[in-house]
């Protein structure tokens, strides 16, 4: 049974600081592409950052320079660092992970930004 895990969402003020966590089981990790959607309210889901199994990464324009996606295949996790965060990140964050058409989703985890 594949399983996709967050933590690490929570409340913080504007320009503060948090660190996602996905915890994958029932995959092989490390074949997979990973990335990091949010949905906030009212809006579409969208990605956020993605990482290939090789190791590059992309981000949706409103992140670069902010967010910081990684992977840690022998721990199978897949973090997300957010940095100077804005009032319009605010959101549901979700995992996900992709390997030749068959995809996986966590069950997301809420990120409130306010002060």
């Amino acid at each position: 049974q594949v399983q996709l895990v967050e933590s690490g969402g929570g409340q913080v003020q504007p320009g503060g600081s948090l660190r996602l966590s996905c915890a994958a089981s029932g995959i092989i990790f490390s074949t997979y592409y990973l990335g990091w959607y949010r949905q906030g309210p009212g809006k579409q889901r969208e990605l956020v950052a993605g990482i290939s199994r090789g190791g590059s990464t992309n981000y949706a324009d409103s992140v670069k320079g902010r967010f910081t996606i990684s992977r840690d295949n022998a721990k199978n996790t897949v973090y997300l660092q957010m940095n100077s965060l804005k009032p319009e990140d605010a959101a549901v964050y979700y995992c996900y992970a992709d390997w030749s058409g068959s995809d996986y989703w966590g069950q997301g985890t809420q990120v409130t930004v306010s002060s």
